[in-house]
């Protein structure tokens, strides 16, 4: 997605079988913000969070985060990943990138420890900020293409 005077909201995920961290920003300004977690190891309670999600926020887009193994080859979650944007798209009729989430949730647990902030005195899961890393990567990316 490039060009200007594209705006609206964004949703993004960063999936996993149990929790799912999901990020917001907006397109015209390109910053992302954590959100919230979804706490589901079922598809159809998952997919009622999101339900509401997109209910509330109304994103022109969707952004799923994109396991990969250090060296980008693929395993069994960017299988799960893709299919998860995949249904995404189907179920919503909205476009979804997948964007590389290598190394996010580390980032981010390294950041929690530098600020000598508790990951359970952290305002938001590491999922959720993982989300954010990986939102603001793909309007950083958008940014120079």
């Amino acid at each position: 997605v490039s060009g200007a005077g594209l705006n609206g909201s964004v949703l993004a995920f960063d999936f996993g079988l149990n929790q799912t961290g999901v990020a917001s920003g907006e397109l015209e300004i390109g910053v992302a913000h954590p959100l919230t977690t979804i706490h589901a190891n079922s598809r159809s309670a998952r997919f009622a969070a999101i339900d509401k999600l997109i209910a509330e926020w109304r994103p022109r887009l969707l952004v799923v985060g994109l396991p990969l193994h250090p060296d980008g080859s693929e395993h069994e979650m960017t299988r799960a990943a893709r299919n998860f944007a995949a249904e995404l798209e189907a179920r919503y009729t909205l476009p979804v990138f997948l964007h590389d989430e290598r190394y996010t949730s580390a980032v981010v647990e390294d950041e929690l420890r530098a600020n000598r902030r508790g990951m359970a005195k952290s305002r938001h899961s590491v999922d959720a900020l993982a989300a954010q890393l990986i939102l603001q990567g793909f309007f950083d990316e958008r940014a120079t293409a």
